[in-house]
């Protein structure tokens, strides 16, 4: 076969996978140096954590994350379903779209133009763009799994189509409000709605958007790097059914002791516990795909990127239940616990995944025979693993210690200990974060640095044609 696929919105969204993934985490790295010494604001309004924060998160999420998810289901569509690209148009057009909504991020939101809703802050006319991208997104990639040359629709592709789909809705629904002029809008839902829809689309879209896409990515890319079949491939297709059909009930279990309905606050409980079942079968077969191949992660440091992102979605999938329960969660609520959680997801699960896929994508659309050094690809992964560590292990440790001390009391029943002295504890943990942040960080720089020079006097190519691994 010697179909010629549509690897220039690939090799796009990887370009901008890299840019984004570098520069949200350095506006991390610097807000978490603001939480350790607040004098890093400077008095400047456009400098404040209050409106950092979200460019950090949006930088990161959508821009590093999105624009992979877009990359790797864009260069596995086709090759899956051996054809080219439905319309090469509207495919460029989500790439130059997708990046004029981050960039609008960058501006908008240091400026203090936002929803104010959790990983939904962006205004109305951003959101409308928003909107008629990923209704393009849908139909190139449903377009390209229709005219599909072979009848099977292989795993990556299900797990994509629902992140899609469901995206899609969680956006929409979330989004709806009264725009009251081109910076402001008011969001229809109030009150304990608000709250309820809101956290409804916030676990799905980690649920969605950051897990079933990157499960998508992890289904084509383990087999491919490892040179091995999936596991178990009627294991992957019960991971997925069981996954889409539970993680839509979970987000309630972000509002326990809330004015939400205790049924609802349990109902979220439940479910968030049920979801361990589907999430570690998924770990279990992306790891149980090395079986007779373990030895190659002496020799593979972008397999090691794959297996450790693994090993911290299980992780994460067994924090994220067990924090749900409200007994946990009365220690673990609003403390840097719940930080250090969401970056052993957003740190050792999705930026590692996408950055092993990365790097195991980019001599195949560049035609290159491998990575300018393996060595660097190496370091990455130790200084990368090392910052994560310390990253999570501050933030937990932090977490717990200022949990016990918020709910600490004294004989009459008074608090111990102030707010503001909890904070004065937490400040060492608050440095370590940013010495692990940093080494992450500088995780990203090595890889710049590899990729530029792996890139340096190659010409990019179309005709290059990888089959997928045997039994995908």
């Amino acid at each position: 076969m010697n179909t010629m696929y549509n690897d220039r919105v690939v090799r796009q969204f990887v370009y901008v996978t890299i840019l984004w993934g570098v520069v949200g985490m350095a506006i991390g790295v610097f807000i978490a140096a603001q939480l350790a010494w607040p004098a890093l604001n400077f008095d400047l309004p456009w400098l404040t954590y209050s409106r950092l924060r979200p460019l950090h998160t949006n930088a990161v999420i959508f821009g590093f994350g999105g624009s992979g998810l877009f990359a790797t289901s864009y260069y596995i569509v086709q090759r899956t379903c051996h054809v080219r690209l439905f319309s090469g148009k509207l495919a460029a057009f989500t790439f130059w779209g997708w990046t004029a909504i981050i960039i609008s991020a960058a501006i908008t939101l240091p400026m203090g133009i936002t929803q104010s809703k959790e990983y939904a802050e962006l205004e109305w006319p951003i959101d409308l763009l928003i909107t008629v991208v990923w209704v393009a997104y849908g139909i190139v990639f449903f377009g390209t799994i229709v005219k599909r040359k072979v009848q099977h629709i292989y795993v990556a592709n299900w797990f994509f189509a629902a992140y899609i789909i469901t995206i899609a809705v969680l956006h929409i629904v979330n989004n709806l409000a009264i725009p009251v002029s081109l910076t402001k809008s008011y969001v229809i839902y109030s009150g304990t709605v608000d709250a309820m829809v809101q956290w409804w689309y916030g676990h799905n879209a980690v649920g969605f958007f950051l897990t079933a896409g990157f499960l998508g990515m992890m289904y084509y890319f383990v087999p491919r790097q490892a040179n091995r079949p999936v596991y178990s491939y009627r294991l992957s297709i019960v991971h997925f059914w069981a996954l889409i059909a539970i993680y839509m009930w979970a987000g309630p279990h972000h509002l326990h002791y809330t004015a939400l309905p205790d049924w609802a606050q349990s109902l979220g409980m439940v479910f968030s516990l049920i979801l361990l079942a589907p999430s570690w079968g998924g770990m279990i077969n992306g790891m149980m795909t090395l079986s007779g191949a373990w030895h190659k992660l002496r020799t593979d440091p972008v397999l090691k990127f794959m297996i450790v992102s693994l090993s911290f979605y299980g992780m994460s999938t067994f924090e994220g239940p067990m924090m749900s329960i409200k007994t946990v969660n009365a220690l673990s609520h609003y403390t840097d616990w719940t930080i250090g959680h969401v970056h052993s997801g957003a740190l050792g699960w999705v930026a590692f995944i996408t950055i092993g896929c990365v790097y195991s994508l980019i001599p195949r659309l560049w035609n290159v025979k491998a990575m300018y050094s393996t060595r660097l690809i190496d370091l990455h992964f130790w200084v990368s693993t090392i910052g994560v560590v310390l990253y999570i292990a501050s933030m937990w440790i932090a977490g717990v210690m200022q949990g016990l001390m918020w709910r600490d009391t004294q004989d009459d029943g008074t608090l111990t200990y102030t707010f503001i002295e909890s904070i004065a504890a937490t400040q060492p943990y608050y440095m370590i974060r940013v010495l692990g942040g940093l080494l992450f960080l500088a995780g990203m720089a090595i890889m710049v640095y590899n990729v530029v020079r792996t890139l340096s006097g190659t010409e990019a190519s179309d005709t290059a044609v990888l089959e997928p691994a045997k039994g995908t």
